[in-house]
């Protein structure tokens, strides 16, 4: 049996994030099809992450982040984590990554607690945040 990984998933495990990201796949792709067009947050999730897969072992050292199915899970420390969607709620973009303290917009700068309340002005709606529950080394995300 062969193990895929989506491509993002792979350009992530490179090391590339947010814009060199975006670069990199406006660069494969013609532009015209490259936008970051309005997308709503999911409401209902559940999926559970191993963390013993290379994809998302990041997630073993705190500051770290990943980014799965349009929700962006993130190590806030040695016990916990956080998991926000990836959506900003300033422009509905998909453009929130976490910086090692708290969930940021690349493309406005609108910062978020890790339980998603706004901190700054462009942030100041929030974004959605889902529950985690970690079991062994799988990571369950879910609202």
């Amino acid at each position: 049996m062969e193990d895929k990984i989506k491509r993002n998933e792979f350009l992530k495990s490179l090391g590339f994030k947010g814009a060199s990201l975006l670069a990199v796949y406006c660069g494969v792709s013609s532009l015209s099809s490259c936008k970051n067009e309005d997308v709503t947050p999911a409401s209902s999730i559940d999926f559970t992450l191993d963390l013993t897969n290379a994809v998302y072992s990041k997630l073993n050292t705190a500051g770290n982040y990943v980014i799965s199915n349009g929700i962006v899970i993130a190590r806030v420390s040695s016990t916990s984590f956080a998991a926000v969607t990836q959506v900003c709620s300033h422009e509905n973009k998909a453009n929130v990554i976490y910086n090692g303290t708290e969930f940021y917009c690349t493309q406005h700068g609108a910062t978020f607690s890790t339980s998603g309340v706004g901190t700054n002005a462009n942030g100041s709606r929030g974004i959605k945040a889902y529950q985690t529950t970690l079991s062994g080394t799988n990571l369950r995300v879910f609202s």
